[in-house]
């Protein structure tokens, strides 16, 4: 059957469009860079790769603590769309920022900063989708954010790519190519949320009351109360805090993780691109097999297929493998995503899925305070980069057995 989406959910797959460029600079350029930076102040790739783990685990604590506080305040009504803008507006102009400073602490200072509001944004961009579509649709609507936010990010990013690679053939330097990067990136993030800001409207929501923002904090209380009670989504949650952890220490630690290796950052940086490319028909492939399979069935394929990741991960040696490595992370990147973002938005009540999303922050961004942390940890310790990241398969362990428990008969 053909899926034609609505205007809103266009617009809606459109943010996804624009700040996944950001994410693809994060995982790809970024690191490369902070580590040229690195070197140029005499850090050694130890601590380059520790410091930038540790960089992402501050990110996740501080959006671990204001993301269910975000989350609840934005189902009022009338206050969603506002703190969203507020939030884009931190992660555009941090992403700006960034090409202009080129001592390394500072650049990791507003990039913190900077994945905070994106981070942020986020609660919000995916507690709209219970707005801008139908329960039916839902699964097919998250897959397509996904999929159009991997292809279509590598427009910007493949600009971005000719400008730092081919920057000694054009004349100027790789800082200057950095600021020209950064501002095409932020141009673009901004620019495809405009049509979701013109046309977005707060279809669920609970009713604007006096002292609304200390109303919001005891709705929080009494839903965090709640969700303990709530089987399905308590398990539900405690497996993604574990499984999405590996997922999104992965996408965090790759590029950092190949460069302190050694391997050459052209052919890392072209692999990464693959993995969007990769990305695109699997996450629409995903949500297409929504419609014929069990969505809990097809999240528990995926969290299997990244347990084989990670353990593949620990025998990497050659560039060649890194690869490999790319393209099976594109094939269920998506799925594993889109799919957990859809179920969850099943199980929930609609006219609070900013606090519900905001919880569900907490055990995804949150959690991957624990996978960046035990990688620079173990990488600092030992000295064996390959077992550091090896490691987080124990998070889908975990992650498998727990979901399969909320997909127990005795809670539906």
């Amino acid at each position: 059957m053909k899926f034609k989406m609505t205007k809103e959910e266009k617009n809606w797959v459109l943010y996804d469009v624009g700040n996944s460029a950001f994410v693809l600079m994060v995982s790809t350029i970024m690191p490369i860079y902070f580590n040229y930076l690195s070197q140029k102040a005499g850090l050694s790739s130890i601590d380059y790769l520790a410091y930038w783990g540790y960089t992402a685990s501050i990110v996740t604590v501080i959006v671990a603590i204001l993301g269910p506080i975000l989350g609840t305040v934005a189902d009022t009504k009338g206050f969603k769309k506002p703190i969203f803008t507020i939030t884009l507006l931190i992660g555009t102009i941090g992403c700006l920022l960034l090409g202009f400073t080129t001592y390394w602490l500072v650049f990791l200072i507003i990039f913190l900063i900077a994945k905070v509001g994106f981070s942020a944004s986020l609660i919000f961009y995916d507690s709209m989708l219970t707005d801008v579509t139908t329960p039916q649709r839902v699964d097919h609507v998250s897959s397509q954010g996904y999929a159009w936010g991997y292809i279509g990010s590598c427009v910007p990013f493949v600009l971005c790519l000719i400008l730092v690679l081919g920057s000694s053939s054009i004349g100027i330097k790789v800082e200057t190519a950095m600021t020209l990067s950064f501002i095409i990136i932020a141009a673009w993030w901004f620019i495809m949320t405009i049509p979701l800001l013109k046309t977005y409207k707060q279809k669920y929501y609970v009713e604007r009351k006096p002292q609304a923002i200390k109303n919001s904090f005891k709705r929080l209380k009494d839903t965090i109360i709640n969700v303990r009670k709530q089987k399905k989504i308590f398990l539900f949650l405690l497996a993604f805090f574990f499984y999405i952890d590996g997922v999104y220490t992965i996408i965090d630690m790759a590029t950092a993780y190949g460069t302190a290796l050694g391997f050459e950052s052209t052919g890392l940086l072209l692999a990464l691109l693959l993995t969007q490319v990769v990305a695109f028909p699997f996450a629409i492939l995903f949500g297409r097999l929504s419609s014929r399979y069990d969505t809990a069935k097809l999240v528990t394929v995926c969290i299997c297929a990244y347990l084989g990741i990670a353990i593949f991960a620990i025998f990497i040696t050659q560039q060649w493998q890194f690869w490999v490595l790319a393209v099976l992370v594109g094939m269920f990147q998506g799925g594993i995503q889109s799919l957990s973002r859809s179920y969850f938005t099943k199980i929930i009540p609609s006219q609070k899925s900013g606090e519900y999303f905001g919880l569900m922050d907490v055990c995804g961004k949150g959690a991957s305070f624990i996978g960046t942390t035990v990688v620079s940890l173990l990488s600092q310790w030992t000295g064996k980069l390959n077992l550091s990241l090896g490691a987080i398969s124990l998070f889908f362990v975990l992650g498998i057995v727990i979901f399969r428990m909320a997909e127990s008969k005795k809670y539906e």
